[in-house]
C-alpha cells in the first residue's frame, strides 16, 4: 500500500471522490503544510496556520496509480483557482500536492507541465507541490462527513 495526500477545497467531497475509487483502501481528512503543531479546524479556517484541508489517501499501486489518482485530482476541481474553490475562499483551500516520495514528485510535476500545455486550461495552474511530512487528522465529526450525513455530492 501507498499513501498519497492532496488538497483540492473543501477535504470533504475529495474524500468522498477519492474513496469511491476501486484501489483506495482507506481515506482521511486533515490538514497539511503549515507551520502550528496540531492545528485544529477553527483555527485552520482563520488562516493564521498556512494549513491546507487535505485529503490522505491510502492505495494499492497494483490495482490504481498515483498517475490515475493525480488525473482524477485535477479533474476534480479547478486547479487555476487561487487559495479558493468556489465559494471557498482562503489559503486553506488552495489546491496543494503533497509528495512523499520523490516519484511521486516526478509524476505531479509532470501532470502540471502536461496540464499546461494541453491548453485545456484559459489560466495559469496555481496547483503547488508542497514538502509537507505531517498530516494532522481532522476533527471525528469531518471523517467522511457527507455520508454520514446521506449526502451524496459536494460541489466540488
Amino acid at each position: 500500500m501507498e499513501t498519497a495526500y492532496f488538497a483540492a477545497g473543501c477535504f470533504w467531497g475529495v474524500q468522498q471522490r477519492f474513496h469511491a475509487l476501486t484501489g483506495v483502501s482507506d481515506t482521511e481528512v486533515g490538514y497539511m503544510g503549515g507551520h502550528t503543531h496540531s492545528p485544529d479546524y477553527k483555527t485552520v479556517c482563520s488562516g493564521t496556520t498556512g494549513h491546507a484541508e487535505a485529503v490522505k489517501i491510502t492505495f494499492d499501486p497494483h490495482v490504481i496509480s498515483y498517475e490515475e489518482l493525480l488525473s482524477r485530482f485535477f479533474a476534480w476541481h479547478d486547479p487555476t483557482q487561487v487559495n479558493r474553490q468556489g465559494p471557498d475562499i482562503g489559503t486553506q483551500y488552495r489546491s496543494a500536492i503533497f509528495p512523499q516520495t520523490d516519484a511521486q514528485r516526478d509524476a505531479a510535476q509532470q501532470k502540471i507541465q502536461a496540464l499546461e500545455a494541453s491548453g485545456q486550461f484559459s489560466a495559469p495552474i496555481a496547483t503547488t507541490i508542497e514538502v509537507a511530512h505531517q498530516f494532522w487528522e481532522a476533527e471525528a465529526y469531518h471523517q467522511h462527513y457527507l455520508e454520514k450525513r446521506g449526502l451524496g455530492h459536494c460541489g466540488l
